[in-house]
């Protein structure tokens, strides 16, 4: 069974109701490791903020998804993997060679820098992204991508 890395995008969905929830819900309940690089532990509380200042989300509703994310984060729902110095050079190159061409974000690089690094034969690794962009450039470096929000 392939492990799933979660990018920010699609951790969202799990703890907001939105297009795309039942599939990542359907994904987290497979077998095999969750994984999120701690750069999303940041972000998914970005997103959540951002919501909140566009009225998506009630204050209240906010503190209560960040302590269910931090919650499952401490009970091993996810596994967190840390952002190396490895990570972010192969993040680099991946915006020198593809940021060129296409829309690759600094922090959609690094995430696809950690995704990537533990894509392999043995243990491959499905992206789960629900942007359209960054799942375009995943496939193209090797990734089976899920957009649960296509």
């Amino acid at each position: 069974m392939p492990d799933h890395f979660f990018d920010t995008s699609a951790i969202t969905k799990h703890y907001h109701a939105e297009t795309g929830t039942a599939v990542v819900d359907g994904l987290l309940a497979l077998p095999g490791r969750q994984i999120i690089s701690r750069l999303a532990a940041v972000e998914v509380h970005s997103a959540f903020a951002k919501k909140v200042r566009v009225g998506q989300l009630a204050r209240v509703d906010f503190d209560r998804q960040t302590r269910r994310f931090r919650a499952d984060i401490r009970a091993g729902r996810w596994q967190v993997v840390r952002a190396l110095v490895r990570h972010h050079e192969a993040a680099e190159r991946l915006i020198r060679r593809v940021g060129v061409a296409q829309n690759l974000r600094t922090l959609d690089a690094l995430q696809l820098a950690v995704a990537l690094s533990l894509n392999e034969p043995a243990r491959p690794v499905v992206f789960v992204c629900a942007d359209q962009a960054l799942c375009t450039i995943a496939a193209a470096e090797g990734l089976t991508v899920v957009n649960p929000a296509p």
